[in-house]
């Protein structure tokens, strides 16, 4: 399963809650953030050692286990990975994980673990979050791993995520991940479960809402569920009480809360970018609400669309900005128009 959508819209909860649900019914569950520069063959073999030592504890002199850790073996010595405990003592599986093409050995480690659940009666679920950042030779290696995986019906599965531009990637990858995936976008709230989000957990210390001052939360955050929640933090906090949250408390609250989401949430991302790249992102804003026509960009900085390109493809790859469709360009964080209208470009 493949889970695609925006920041801030719970992407990372749920892919917490799939472990969780995972270990309910005794599966081994591991996870990683990718990130820019990873070294994936390093990262997926950390992972396969985490799963195997879990389903192998007990009875690690058994044929399967020595079998699934010489893959494991085979594997890291191929990639010239570093050295990762006690594997070191198992022999390489020859023939499994060591062709140096990366599609062939992860699909021999991954095929290695699965027979390895099999044989204990169990699975595993690996979780990948940011998944846009894994180059294409990655994303392939990853996609021929999990087909033949489907194909031998071994119990381990993948959940990932990342921003919307990832199906794309995947696609690009290999032809056939539309049946391999389930994706799944995520979006904001709808409006009734928005409200829910914070009435409900209100609710328990006896203390309601009035629909006014919901109304406010409900235009201000448009259904996105993280500023669902520091709005709802932050009225909390300023709400003069003691058994409700009226409107006067919202606009006492507002200022506050989208000062500390511009100090933090937004800002942090701007921070990494370069001053060119700042100037497309103001461009952008400046031309209202997305999704943007990236000619629209390049005229308004009096540019062409090649002299901009760099830094269009920095921000798609830094994960601030992704393309819903060729020629277009779009935010890939919520409401980030609003914060660079309302602080970049008057600065």
């Amino acid at each position: 399963m493949i889970l695609t959508g925006l920041r801030g819209v719970g992407k990372t909860v749920l892919l917490a809650e799939c472990a969780r649900i995972a270990e309910r019914y005794d599966w081994t569950c591991e996870g990683i953030e990718a990130r820019e520069g990873i070294d994936l063959p390093e990262e997926m073999a950390v992972l396969a050692r985490k799963a195997l030592f879990q389903l192998s504890a007990g009875e690690r002199a058994k044929e399967w286990a020595k079998k699934a850790f010489g893959v494991l073996r085979s594997f890291q010595i191929r990639w010239k990975l570093p050295e990762i405990g006690e594997v070191e003592m198992v022999l390489p599986e020859a023939g499994r994980g060591d062709s140096g093409v990366l599609d062939h050995d992860l699909t021999d480690l991954f095929v290695a673990v699965g027979e390895a659940a099999r044989e204990r009666g169990t699975g595993v679920i690996f979780t990948l979050d940011e998944m846009q950042f894994l180059a294409a030779p990655g994303l392939s290696g990853l996609c021929m791993a999990l087909h033949k995986i489907s194909q031998k019906e071994l119990p381990l599965l993948l959940v990932g995520a990342g921003l919307p531009s990832l199906p794309g990637l995947l696609g690009e990858a290999k032809s056939y991940t539309e049946r391999l995936f389930e994706f799944r976008v995520i979006n904001g709230l709808e409006e009734e479960a928005a409200r829910t989000a914070l009435t409900a957990p209100a609710e328990k210390h006896d203390v309601c809402w009035t629909e006014e001052a919901l109304n406010r939360v409900i235009e201000a955050t448009k259904n996105y569920p993280y500023f669902l929640q520091e709005f709802g933090k932050g009225c909390w906090n300023e709400a003069a009480g003691p058994d409700r949250i009226a409107e006067a408390d919202v606009t006492k609250a507002h200022p506050i809360i989208i000062n500390a989401l511009d100090e933090g949430f937004f800002r942090v991302r701007l921070d990494r970018v370069t001053p060119a790249e700042r100037e497309y992102l103001i461009a952008m804003a400046e031309t209202g609400s997305g999704p943007y026509m990236s000619g629209d960009v390049a005229k308004r900085l009096d540019k062409t669309h090649g002299q901009v390109g760099v830094q269009r493809t920095n921000l798609i790859r830094r994960g601030l900005c992704y393309a819903p469709s060729y020629g277009v360009i779009d935010f890939t964080v919520p409401l980030f128009d609003e914060f660079i209208r309302r602080v970049v470009a008057s600065s």
